[in-house]
Formats: C-alpha cells, structure tokens, sequence
C-alpha cells in the first residue's frame, strides 16, 4: 500500500509523474471537464489541527473527482477519549476509501498508516508538509522556474523547510537556507535529505545569513515566523527572526524576474513586506490554487498505485 506521508518515500520520477497529472487535471478543470478518476469514492478527513486551504482543498478536490468528502474533527472521534490511534486506523479504513490526516505528530501518521487498509495522505504535520511542496513544485513548472532552479528559504527551519530539503534532494536542484539561531532544521532530516542529495546531485546549503542565501536565487520561499500551537512564543520569535523579513531590498539581491512563494497565511510586516507580497501576488495564489490540483494528483496518484 502506497501512503503520502513524506517526499522522502518518493523517487523522482514519481514526484514528477504526480506533478505532471495536477496540470493536466487543471488543465481539464479550467475547461469545465471534470473527469470522476474517483467516482464515489470517499475520503475520509481528519483533523486534529485546523486549517482553511487544506479542508476547502481537498473536499472541493475530492467532489470534482466524482467522491465525497467526510470532515472529521478530533471532538468527532474516540481519540479524544482515549481510543489507540491504531484502533481508529482499523475502523475507518474499512469504511472509507482514502484517508488525509492533519495532525501534529509524524508518529501519528505513520501509526494511523501502519494499520490502514486504504491509502493515507498527510495534510501536514509538525516535522513535513509535503502537499504542500506538491503545490509549490507545479506553480514553478507553470511559471518556468523548474528549470535548473536556485531556490532560498528564509526563515524558520520547520515543516516547510523540511519538505523543500526532501523535494530538492530528490528533484536535485539547488536549496539554500538561512535560518536564526536557535531554529535550524532538525539534524535527523538534514542528514536524510543529505543522503538522497548525493545520489540526485542535489546542492543543500544551510545558514544564518539570509541576504547570502537570496543572492542569485531565482526562487524565494518564506513562512509564518509563529505556527499554530506557538503564538505564546510570538514576541520572543519576532525579535530572534529581526532581518529575517523578505522585503524589497532584499528581493534585488535574487535573479532578475525571480518568483517569490508563500504557504499562506502572510502576515505583512513580519516574514514578508506588504510590497514584496503583492508584486507576487499572482504566483502566490496560483500556489494556493495549486493545492486543489496537486491534491487531486496526489489522490487519483495514490488509487491507481493502492496495489502495486
């Protein structure tokens, strides 16, 4: 049973056959086709950490692909009780034919996907965000930044920098990031995404600098300095992350025409300027838009494969 937990589980061509479907299912979508790979289908969608883009995403996603989707908060299930989430696994993968998971613990995924009898996604958790990725990865390809990219993430050295070292270590492009002291990347992944980099001819730099890491990059990436479950942090991480902030001056340090990303939600006058986001307002919300195609590649991806 194949799972989307992490990039780490994906070879290359893999990453890119998926990435290849989300446009053409765009594509399809924007034509007014919707095609049912999943006809009544259902996915099941837990959620122990709440978001906005990840539940309109794929429950919108998984209805354009002919299915239903059955949204599932932590006060909707036994785990708030106390149930093994090992338990929960075996029940609902019964019944559904798909799972996304939400959560705060990567254990938690790979628990849950253990006892699944049907295909489990991660719609994040706490160590990796790989639809995410997915979604980034394809509005690159749409807007030819695929191509030999140089790509700086500014910022904090949490999921999303994990998920950009597993997708450039894997895709074998150039990664630079630069994070304050004190918030770098955990050891365990950096070595993992090491590890595959040899193999792909990946270029992984990691730093404190961020104006270093931005010079000639022709991708700029950046996230919230404060993730949900850390807003008690938030006064001390908004001193530690000063000159951490993508704003215009350093925007002229990267390549002529160079696209900026954000995961969304942006906070201006913090991780990004007012002025930065809206000149790439346009790549930005083709990224947010992304996750409804990525997703669905993911999905119809995971079905075609549920038994190879």
């Amino acid at each position: 049973m194949r799972h989307f937990l992490t990039l780490k589980d994906f070879t290359k061509e893999e990453i890119l056959e998926i990435i290849e479907l989300a446009v053409k299912i765009k594509k399809q979508t924007k034509k007014g086709k919707f095609k049912p790979y999943l006809k009544d289908q259902t996915l099941g969608m837990i959620f122990e950490k709440s978001s906005t883009r990840t539940r309109v995403s794929f429950e919108v996603g998984i209805h354009q692909l002919g299915g239903k989707g059955l949204f599932l908060s932590s006060n909707d299930l036994q785990l708030g009780r106390g149930e093994p989430m090992k338990d929960t696994a075996r029940v609902i993968s019964r019944m559904v034919d798909m799972v996304m998971i939400r959560t705060f613990a990567q254990s938690t995924l790979e628990e849950f996907a253990a006892y699944s009898k049907v295909p489990v996604i991660s719609g994040l958790s706490d160590s990796y965000h790989p639809v995410q990725l997915m979604a980034d990865y394809m509005t690159m390809v749409e807007h030819g930044k695929n191509i030999a990219p140089i790509v700086a993430y500014v910022g904090d050295g949490n999921n999303m920098t994990h998920s950009w070292l597993m997708m450039a270590a894997k895709l074998g492009f150039e990664l630079r990031v630069a994070t304050p002291k004190g918030y770098e990347v955990d050891a365990k992944i950096l070595e993992d995404a090491l590890a595959f980099a040899k193999e792909s001819g990946a270029v992984i730099k990691i730093g404190h600098d961020p104006k270093k890491a931005i010079k000639g990059a022709s991708v700029v990436t950046t996230d919230t300095w404060v993730s949900m479950g850390q807003e008690a942090e938030k006064a001390k991480r908004v001193a530690d992350f000063h000159g951490f902030m993508v704003d215009e001056k350093m925007m002229t340090l990267a390549q002529s025409g160079a696209m900026f990303l954000h995961c969304l939600p942006a906070y201006r006058g913090y991780e990004v300027s007012e002025e930065v986001f809206e000149a790439h307002a346009d790549e930005i919300f083709d990224e947010a838009e992304n996750r409804l195609h990525a997703q669905k590649a993911v999905m119809v991806w995971l079905d075609r494969n549920r038994n190879k």
